[in-house]
């Protein structure tokens, strides 16, 4: 995607491209798994804190390793652990997904912890990022706040009522839909379903009403037809299944081979 050291800024770069990407998500604690998964024809990697396995040590090893294939790193904090946000744009995350952001609050806190003043109160320490970046300290300064995308989530109702305020949070660069999070919600607690007409219905409202905002939309795929699926739809970013998936995808074909078919 992009040559080596030039991961922290692609992300940002390719989105305001309109190019649709492709991630691979990361729950599993080996870091060298996001290593392994960026070699390939992914465009990003996301590191998940909520639900996966990985922690802030795990995190920190798999962003140079996703960083040295050239590929930016993404990931998503714990919910309402924004701090971490700033720790791990520091290290060279070149984007943050933050779950259950759901109040003005929620995305103005995120959003501050996201970017430097005067647009937020993010504070200076990017030790890591400027050797990924091979930027200087005053030209990562001056382009940092453009550069690290910040990504709320959208999986509750209180989250699509209030959706346009959310967007137009200055810091805000764009949304990250729950399909699963969200069928629950919309269910009223009664099922998961993320391919569901209603979840359908709030993916395409999310879509518009980001695309109103002139900011970015993610979602995530559980295999490779619905990716294709929301990327023909239109969104900016897509992931496809987790490494867990992933793995289990493989081993099951090579032992159907195996087995004779």
């Amino acid at each position: 995607m992009s040559p080596v050291g030039s991961s922290v800024g692609v992300l940002s770069q390719a989105l305001a491209e309109k190019k649709s990407l492709m991630s691979a998500w990361c729950s599993l604690p080996d870091p060298t798994i996001a290593g392994i998964l960026a070699r390939e024809d992914f465009d990003c990697v996301i590191l998940d804190m909520q639900h996966g396995l990985l922690d802030y040590a795990g995190v920190a090893a798999a962003i140079p390793l996703v960083a040295a294939a050239g590929k930016p790193a993404i990931a998503r904090v714990p919910v309402g652990d924004f701090a971490t946000a700033s720790r791990f744009l520091d290290i060279g995350a070149a984007g943050i997904i933050a779950p259950m952001i759901n109040t003005i609050e929620d995305a103005r806190r995120f959003a501050s912890f996201m970017k430097y003043p005067p647009m937020g109160e993010r504070s200076w320490g990017p030790h890591g990022v400027i050797t990924l970046s091979g930027m200087n300290p005053g030209d990562y300064f001056s382009k940092a706040n453009g550069m690290s995308v910040s990504l709320a989530m959208i999986e509750t109702r209180e989250a699509l009522h209030i959706i346009d305020d959310i967007l137009a949070v200055a810091g805000i660069d764009g949304i990250f839909v729950g399909p699963a999070d969200l069928s629950i919600a919309l269910s009223g607690g009664a099922r998961v379903d993320a391919h569901g007409t209603e979840v359908d219905e709030a993916l395409a409202h999310c879509l518009a009403r980001a695309r109103a905002a002139g900011k970015f939309v993610g979602v995530f795929a559980i295999d490779g037809e619905r990716a294709n699926t929301l990327i023909e739809r239109g969104f900016d970013l897509v992931s496809l299944g987790t490494d867990t998936t992933l793995l289990r995808a493989g081993a099951q074909a090579a032992i159907k081979v195996m087995r004779g078919g």
